[in-house]
């Protein structure tokens, strides 16, 4: 099948698989004479199994390990257990994180319960001055969560 296929059975963005092909996730195709990529029903089994992680939320480093181990399936899987326990460690840190930013958020919010001009808005003068919220003043860098390819 040509990227165009693959990317409707598997649901994936043409740009996508071609990021996964440039990370090294997914191996590269043959090509055929006319230099079209030629994928495998392999390429979309795999493709399908590094979507389910990154739904997860899991980083390209924690994919490229469990592929390792997918790939050597007579290998003990204590490395994934580990990996998926630290996962999930990664995933209750950032739930505390954003429950904190949600009650920044909310007390931010308090600060204009009803709309007037701007100029005396309580939201806007927290954000300019850092004290809209707790924590907020001098934070060096917005929060970001993980990026999603």
């Amino acid at each position: 099948m040509r990227i165009g296929q693959l990317a409707s059975v598997t649901g994936t963005p043409v740009e996508t698989i071609r990021f996964y092909e440039r990370e090294g996730l997914l191996p590269a195709p043959d090509r055929t004479e006319g230099n079209y990529r030629v994928y495998t029903a392999k390429h979309a089994d795999r493709l399908v199994f590094i979507r389910n992680c990154r739904h997860l939320d899991m980083a390209l480093d924690e994919v490229r390990v469990l592929l390792k181990f997918r790939d050597a399936l007579q290998t003990d899987c204590g490395e994934v257990n580990a990996l998926l326990d630290e996962h999930i460690e990664h995933v209750s840190r950032r739930i505390r994180e954003l429950k904190v930013l949600e009650k920044e958020m909310k007390a931010l919010r308090a600060r204009c319960s009803m709309p007037h001009a701007s100029a005396e808005c309580g939201i806007l003068q927290g954000l300019e001055h850092g004290d809209g919220a707790p924590g907020a003043r001098g934070r060096a860098a917005p929060r970001h969560v993980r990026g999603s390819h």
